[in-house]
């Protein structure tokens, strides 16, 4: 059993307890090798969307990922449609948990799910696992890890894998944008200045698309499995937003949470990262590494990162109105308002910079 990942888990209880031994007898008729034996059931406490599970049985064990409680954004949360990308993703990007069952039948918890393999790893999300140390260079190696695979999984042939299905890369960032205004005005409870001005600029500023790829859309460094001597990645995980889009959208994505140690403090105080110790490589070089590995033209990527940060205000704002109504209880959320409102300031502060590489 890996104790890194497993110090990561907690046992299941309170509202998102399931009927367990309903699953049990599901997979083992669609998974060969299960023992008749008692589930045991770990919550992964890492992420704040889906929620994912550890599920052992003897020595049999994977990884189940089901959607959170309560009501849910249109097209949101699309369990099938995840599993369907990982599992054509899966013989060209080695990184992706294979998945073993899709359910989508309701009758069993409620609502569709599936199973996939366990990868183990370290997750580096806000701290440094405890009992190890980190260089200078560890800090480096990981963080040029984290820009390679990403460019590794921008360079998957989306016809080859017959990825290509799953979006409609014109006019994607459009799309995006409109959408991710009505969510909020969907889940608003308060006014916050800065949003009719931020969208506004974002309307009115959209680049055009070089390229279209698959994009995981979610890529961040708690999103990654690292190997335990830190010189590979093990895993890329939680695929629920991937797309086939420009994969500028995917860089600015992940900017937008590769908090670096000059930022604001309220910035680092919304989304705590590792990747704020000073050691980690800066968002510069993040940029200038990735398109040194894919020749890709990036001089329009500071209008993704405000993106970026527009939409870590809205996601916060939609956790933060599930727990207003009662769907949730995660206490995480509760103070949400407060950082949603600092998120939006600074996509509207970052939209008035005027170099296109103003990181």
């Amino acid at each position: 059993m890996n104790k890194e990942l497993d110090a990561n888990t907690i046992l299941v209880g309170g509202m998102d307890e399931l009927n367990w031994e309903a699953i049990r007898k599901y997979l083992q008729k669609h998974i060969d090798g299960i023992p008749d034996q008692p589930l045991t059931v770990r919550q992964f406490q890492a992420g704040a969307s889906n929620l994912t599970y550890l599920i052992q049985c003897g020595d049999w064990e994977a990884v189940m990922r089901r959607p959170p409680s309560g009501p849910l954004p249109p097209k949101a949360h699309d369990m099938g449609r995840e599993s369907k990308i990982m599992s054509r993703l899966y013989p060209f990007f080695s990184y992706v948990p294979k998945p073993y069952v899709i359910c989508e039948d309701e009758s069993i918890i409620g609502v569709p799910f599936y199973v996939m393999e366990r990868k183990n790893g370290l997750v580096l999300d806000k701290e440094f696992p405890k009992g190890k140390s980190f260089s200078d260079d560890d800090c480096k190696q990981v963080s040029y890890l984290a820009v390679d695979t990403l460019a590794e999984l921008h360079s998957v042939d989306i016809k080859e894998s017959k990825l290509d299905e799953f979006g409609r890369p014109e006019r994607f960032v459009e799309r995006q944008i409109h959408s991710w205004i009505k969510r909020f005005q969907l889940c608003k409870t308060e006014e916050i200045s800065p949003f009719d001005q931020i969208s506004k600029w974002l309307i009115e500023n959209i680049p055009p698309s070089s390229d279209a790829v698959l994009i995981h859309n979610d890529y961040k460094l708690n999103n990654m499995l690292i190997s335990n001597d830190l010189q590979r990645v093990e895993a890329v995980v939680d695929w629920e937003l991937a797309a086939i889009a420009d994969p500028l959208f995917d860089l600015g994505t992940t900017l937008g949470y590769w908090i670096q140690h000059d930022d604001p403090e309220l910035i680092k105080l919304g989304i705590p990262s590792i990747t704020a110790h000073s050691s980690f490589i800066s968002r510069r070089e993040f940029v200038e590494r990735y398109a040194k590995k894919t020749k890709r033209d990036v001089s329009n990527i500071h209008f993704y990162l405000t993106f970026s940060y527009f939409r870590i205000a809205i996601a916060m704002q939609q956790m933060y109105y599930r727990w207003k109504i009662g769907a949730t209880k995660d206490e995480r959320f509760a103070t949400f308002n407060h950082t949603v409102k600092v998120f939006m300031e600074h996509a509207n502060e970052h939209s008035q910079q005027k170099s296109d590489f103003s990181l």
